[in-house]
């Protein structure tokens, strides 16, 4: 078995050669980037270019999908997280993953924070500040803390995404990956959850995936434009917005992506 014991930091990932299918569909072909350290790096395209694809790949939850198929490598530190030696439940923990579609665990506010760490072995005395420590960090302590044993359930739909990024962070993560963070959210919730995101990158590597182009141009510093499966271009987000190099970028960054 790989033994990580720590990434060193700032934590860089390089892609090279990536490819993902699932039965006979090919979600990513050949994708090589690198994500820039200690920043936020967006990964944007269309409903089906392979974003979730691409992030699923680097803490490795493609695994958990029947019939899915990885090749190429992803290194996280020097680490090739594809490698059939790592140790995943640490590598999960390290490199972690917010779906778009996540929800709270039907467990209290404080056990939902909990959960990882006590799956982690993190000794009971230690557990309550780190819960604090990542509910603040979201900006969650003063709207919940009259209420940490309630159910998590009842929470709001923009509450429970930053809960589900406390519950990442609590347990130490190097990387966070968010899938369509503040999607179908209102605006002022939107605008929260990108608070959250933008307070992160001096301490993590970051990377979204996003369908939103105004989303990228607000909070990334770098940005991989995705068109099904293929990297198309990836470069500093104020310079890609104003001049993209591949008409395809421009098509989609002005409206006119067909």
């Amino acid at each position: 078995m790989v033994n990580p014991e720590v990434f060193q930091t700032p934590v860089r990932i390089e892609i090279r050669d990536l490819c993902v299918g699932y039965g006979s569909v090919r979600a990513l072909q050949s994708v090589s980037f690198t994500a820039r350290e200690a920043g936020i790096t967006a990964i944007l395209g269309s409903g089906g270019a392979g974003k979730s694809a691409l992030l699923r790949s680097l803490n490795r939850m493609n695994d958990l999908i029947p019939g899915a198929r990885t090749s190429g490598s992803c290194r996280v530190s020097g680490i090739d997280v594809l490698d059939v030696g790592i140790d995943l439940p640490w590598l999960r923990r390290r490199v972690g993953l917010i779906l778009q579609d996540a929800v709270p665990f039907p467990l209290s506010v404080s056990e939902n924070v909990a959960f990882g760490l006590r799956l982690a072995g993190c000794p009971g005395s230690e557990i309550e500040e780190r819960v604090v420590a990542a509910l603040r960090r979201v900006g969650l302590w003063n709207e919940v803390r009259d209420r940490l044993g309630d159910t998590a359930l009842r929470l709001s739909e923009e509450q429970a995404r930053r809960l589900c990024i406390a519950r990442a962070l609590a347990v130490g993560p190097a990387v966070l990956l968010l899938d369509e963070p503040s999607g179908a959210l209102d605006p002022v919730s939107s605008a929260r959850i990108e608070d959250v995101i933008r307070g992160l990158r001096a301490d993590h590597t970051v990377l979204i995936a996003t369908r939103d182009p105004r989303l990228a141009a607000r909070l990334s510093d770098q940005t991989a434009f995705l068109d099904q499966g293929e990297l198309v271009e990836i470069d500093d987000t104020a310079r890609l917005f104003s001049h993209p190099r591949d008409p395809r970028t421009e098509r989609y960054l002005t409206g006119r992506f067909a």
